[in-house]
């Protein structure tokens, strides 16, 4: 499914690849709780630019930094690369606005994670 009708994959297939690469990292870092979580992320912009084709069934890299870290909003930086490339096939960005579960409302970046997106922040270059 991730391949289109030209061999490659589909253009949404690096959307979810975006958004499964952001997730996974902050399960692991533990600062995400997708069942009880009272924080959650909600992707309000997502952009995507392509360079080179990918596809099913071949082995990728992704790279994740982060660009800025609002008051309640996270600028995640995302880089496709065809394994053990050194030129991204395509790079992105999605943002987190994160929100109470329940109101859904904005709120203020946890502790947690500001201090890991901090962490992970890397400034564009010039």
């Amino acid at each position: 499914m991730d391949n289109d009708a030209y061999g490659h994959a589909n253009n949404a297939a690096y959307f979810s690849w975006f958004d499964t690469a952001v997730n996974a990292w902050l399960i692991e870092q533990g600062l995400l709780d997708v069942e009880a979580g009272q924080t959650i992320g909600l992707v309000v912009e997502n952009h995507c630019n392509y360079f080179a084709s990918v596809g099913f069934p071949q082995d990728i890299d992704v790279g994740l930094r982060v660009g800025h870290v609002g008051s309640s909003s996270v600028h995640y930086e995302i880089g496709i690369f065809a394994l053990l490339a050194q030129t991204a096939a395509a790079q992105g960005h999605l943002v987190h606005v994160y929100v109470d579960r329940d109101t859904r409302r904005p709120v203020s970046l946890p502790p947690a994670l500001r201090a890991a997106t901090l962490a992970l922040h890397a400034p564009a270059s010039a």
